[in-house]
C-alpha cells in the first residue's frame, strides 16, 4: 500500500473512504469496505482546533497504515492537517479535495462524519453533491454499544483490552523502543524489557497483561507485561510498561519492541513479601504463556 501526502497525490479515478479512523475498528472497517483509497488526518484535527479537547490515540500513523493496509486497500493519503486546512470551508474541502486532488467517483463516510471549518460539513451535504456517489455507513453496535474510538479509549484505559480488541477487530498494539531499567525483573529471576508510555497516545490501565510481543528480527514471544508504578519497589520512576518475554534470552536495549495486548491477568498490587511477588509473578507467567502461546 502506498502512502502518500495529499499535496502529493496524482489525481487519478479513487474510491475513498473518508476519516480520521483512529484505531481503524470495526465501525471505520465497514466505512473503509469496498474503497481503494484511504483519506485521513494527520495530526487528530482537535490536536489543531481544540488542543484541550484532543483525545490520547489509540494508533500511530505507522500502525493505522498497517491495519488499513490489512483490508486490502491501496493508498493512504494524508491530510497534513493544520492551522491554514482547518480554515478550509466544507465546499473547498469537497471541491479541491475530494473532487480535484483525488478524482473521487465514490465517497465513503460514517453518519457521524462533519469537515469543513466549522464542521459546517456533513454526510448529508456530500450526498447531494452529483460529482460523485455517496455511501452513508450507519454506526455499528456490538452488544447494544456503539463501537466508537473514545468508547474503546475507555476500555483499553480501564484494563479491558480483551474486549477493546473485539471492538477494534484486532489486537490493541504498542511499539516503544526498549530503555533501561532498574533491573528489579533481573533480580526477582524476571528479566523485562522496559517501556516508556507516548506522550499523546493511550496505555493501557496498570496491571499485569498477557501480551504477543514481537522483537526487531520478527520472532514472537509470549510475554507477561506490567504496566503501572511497581508499588512493591520506591523506585522514583513514573509509570513504566514492563515485559517478560518467556523462552527469549539477547539483549533488546535500544530496538523496537511491538507488543500486542490480548487480555488482562489481574490489577497492580503490593504484596506482603518479596517472595510472593516472585510466586504470583510466576502464575502470571504460566498464564500468559497459555493465552499467547
Amino acid at each position: 500500500m502506498r502512502v502518500t501526502r495529499l499535496p502529493d497525490a496524482e489525481p487519478r479515478p479513487r474510491r475513498v473512504a473518508v476519516g480520521t479512523f483512529d484505531g481503524v475498528h470495526r465501525g471505520h472497517r465497514e466505512v473503509i469496505r469496498g474503497a481503494d483509497t484511504v483519506l485521513t488526518f494527520e495530526p487528530h484535527p482537535l490536536s489543531v482546533i481544540a488542543p484541550p479537547r484532543a483525545p490520547r490515540l489509540l494508533t500511530t500513523l505507522e500502525r493505522k497504515a498497517e491495519l488499513v493496509a490489512s483490508l486490502g486497500v491501496e493508498e493512504l493519503v494524508v491530510v497534513p492537517f493544520d492551522e491554514d486546512f482547518a480554515l478550509v470551508p466544507a465546499d473547498g474541502f469537497v471541491s479541491g479535495v475530494l473532487v480535484e486532488r483525488l478524482c473521487a467517483t465514490h465517497v465513503s463516510v460514517g453518519e457521524n462524519f462533519r469537515f469543513g471549518h466549522g464542521a459546517h460539513g456533513d454526510a448529508e451535504r456530500l450526498a447531494a453533491d452529483e460529482r460523485f456517489e455517496t455511501r452513508i455507513v450507519p454506526l455499528l453496535e456490538i452488544d447494544g454499544e456503539v463501537v466508537s474510538s473514545s468508547h474503546i479509549r475507555g476500555l483499553v484505559l480501564g484494563g479491558a483490552v480483551e474486549y477493546a480488541d473485539a471492538l477494534l477487530g484486532a489486537p490493541f498494539t504498542i511499539v516503544r523502543e526498549v530503555v533501561h531499567g532498574d533491573k528489579r525483573g533481573r533480580e526477582l529471576g524476571f528479566p523485562t524489557a522496559n517501556l516508556l508510555p507516548a506522550d499523546g497516545y493511550v496505555t493501557p490501565g496498570h496491571g499485569v497483561y498477557a501480551c504477543r510481543a514481537t522483537v526487531a528480527s520478527g520472532a514472537t514471544y509470549a510475554a507477561a507485561t506490567n504496566v503501572g508504578v511497581r508499588p512493591m519497589f520506591v523506585t522514583g520512576r513514573g509509570e513504566l510498561i514492563e515485559a517478560f518475554l518467556l523462552d527469549f534470552d539477547g539483549d533488546l536495549y535500544g530496538q523496537p519492541l511491538r507488543l500486542e495486548f490480548l487480555k488482562r491477568l489481574r490489577g497492580e498490587k503490593r504484596f506482603d513479601s518479596v517472595e510472593a511477588l516472585v510466586e504470583q509473578m510466576g502464575a502470571d507467567v504460566d498464564e500468559a504463556r497459555a493465552i499467547a502461546g
